[in-house]
């Protein structure tokens, strides 16, 4: 077995997939149990992992793949979406892993292991989202690009001067020329740790590691084409649509203080349409796998230990 410390980086190996390398990790041995996937959220990498794989590959096979344009992967400058993300672990799990998982995965990852498991049901054994992203068809959209862009939004004025600056601002960060300074902005280590700062509870874990796991990736080739599709990329399809078309177990975390994801008001929402899911409400942020992984891990692992392996592929 593969032994992995909570805060070292964990090695990896590269896939090939359209032609673009994708980095991925794994530990652990396999076993009864399904093998379980880690996808990450926006601007993070398998290093957001490295304590829920060292500490859940003591029972379980893992692995941790880095999304298309995110930390080690290639960054080609494609239309990213959810789709694409969706098709690139769909793939993942057929060519790589050989058998079905339960896909784990924060924010973005979140939304993307969710339309793994509704929409190709035989790579999904279970699903377990971490504060996951995504609008139902009721929200107003609250993507992270939203976030990214409260960052930047004037003071308040009146209604009409209020609208006008945002609508101005919106205009100006759908221009190459916009989306660059705001890119090369963002990226900023202390804007980093600044905007780490609002969505962890624990402060304490926003160590200089983390900040460098976010900084590193966006200093790559092609990594501002990326963070420019946040702003032209088409909606994919609403939570609740996925939700009717799931038929897998459902297992949900929620870091209750995050100001992202509000999690005692999305919760009733998943609840309507997927009642026989559980749940638990963790003291934590946007990222509860970092900032509490000793308690993500054990509910992770109660509740996949009650998983069947499914045969390979």
């Amino acid at each position: 077995m593969q032994v992995t410390s909570a805060t070292t980086s964990i090695p990896g190996k590269y896939w090939q997939w359209r032609g673009q390398s994708i980095y991925y990790v794994r530990a652990g041995q396999s076993s009864q149990h399904p093998p379980i996937l880690l996808i990450h959220g926006f601007g993070a990498s398998t290093d957001h992992w490295r304590k829920n794989v060292a500490g859940l590959s003591r029972d379980f096979e893992v692995w941790a793949v880095d999304l298309l344009g995110f930390g080690r992967s290639a960054k080609p400058k494609w239309q990213y979406s959810g789709d694409l993300w969706r098709d690139q672990l769909y793939d993942f799990i057929r060519e790589v892993i050989g058998q079905p998982v339960v896909l784990a995965g924060n924010s973005l990852g979140g939304y993307t292991s969710l339309c793994v498991a509704a929409q190709r049901k035989d790579a999904a054994a279970g699903l377990v989202l971490l504060n996951s992203a995504g609008p139902f068809h009721e929200d107003q959209p609250t993507p992270e690009s939203e976030a990214v862009q409260s960052e930047i939004q004037p003071p308040k004025q009146s209604d009409f001067v209020q609208k006008f600056l945002q609508e101005s601002a919106k205009w100006f960060f759908q221009q190459p020329l916009g989306r660059f300074l705001l890119f090369q902005y963002i990226r900023q280590p202390w804007v980093i740790r600044q905007t780490l700062e609002k969505v962890y509870l624990d402060k304490s874990a926003i160590t200089d590691q983390l900040v460098e796991d976010i900084y590193r990736p966006a200093c790559d080739p092609g990594a501002i084409d990326v963070f420019a599709s946040v702003f032209s990329t088409p909606q994919g399809e609403k939570v609740d649509t996925l939700l009717r078309q799931l038929d897998c177990p459902l297992l949900l975390l929620w870091g209750e203080a995050d100001p992202w994801m509000n999690a005692r008001e999305r919760s009733p929402k998943f609840r309507k349409y997927y009642p026989e899911l559980t749940e638990y409400f963790l003291r934590a942020g946007h990222c509860p796998h970092d900032e509490v992984p000793e308690q993500v891990n054990s509910l992770l692992s109660e509740w996949a230990l009650t998983l069947k392996s499914s045969q390979s592929y």
